[in-house]
């Protein structure tokens, strides 16, 4: 991901400083009134692979985070000796996972 930044705040930044009267309180500053919410007209728009991360996030949430019945053939295998890594499948996953994420 890459920002390019140049000269001036983009126009909405400045209409904000200029309902203000121009003014615009630095950080630490003390407040003679609270700070007021922002405009109704203010928006955020999520960059498509914030939004396919967002998803993502959904889409792990709503699995266990644990599987019992996994963990529980792990120990009986380590137990009896005859647990495996396999590598291909675990890189298969890495890449897997590094392509989804937006990777090279």
């Amino acid at each position: 991901m890459s920002h390019k930044i140049e000269g001036l705040p983009p126009p909405a930044a400045l209409r904000g400083a200029a309902a203000l009267g121009g003014q615009v309180a630095r950080a630490g500053d003390a407040r003679q009134a609270p700070v007021e919410a922002a405009a109704a007209g203010d928006s955020l728009r999520l960059t498509g692979e914030a939004a396919g991360l967002r998803a993502m996030q959904r889409e792990a949430s709503a699995q266990p985070a644990i599987d019992p019945t996994r963990v529980q053939a792990a120990r009986e295998a380590l137990a009896a000796g005859t647990y495996r890594v396999d590598a291909e499948a675990i890189a298969a996953a890495m890449l897997d996972l590094d392509a989804r994420l937006g990777g090279r």
